[in-house]
């Protein structure tokens, strides 16, 4: 695997370098991540979300996004702890947003 480009994976610092999402090697992995500004965590895809757990598709007809930007959308989201994926392929917005 290694000759095929495959890498040692210690911690998340590693992974996010490879994706080249750190800032600095020297900086801890939660400050290196882009976390979505205050805009984009109350705009339109946070408002359609609601508080009830809802699907991609119920999100799509909503917002009128394409499942491509949805999927980028609700990652960052989660990411910064304003979403959260449930089983089913659903999504909630949490409530302390």
């Amino acid at each position: 695997m290694i000759r095929q480009g495959a890498k040692l994976v210690e911690s998340a610092q590693d992974i996010l370098e490879e994706l080249n999402l750190a800032k600095h090697s020297n900086v801890g992995w939660h400050q290196s991540v882009n976390v979505p500004d205050q805009a984009a965590l109350h705009g339109p895809l946070l408002h359609a979300l609601g508080h009830d757990p809802v699907s991609l598709d119920a999100l799509s007809a909503r917002t009128g996004f394409d499942t491509a930007t949805l999927q980028i959308q609700l990652l960052e989201l989660e990411l910064a702890g304003a979403v959260a994926r449930l089983p089913g392929g659903l999504f909630q917005r949490l409530a302390c947003t």
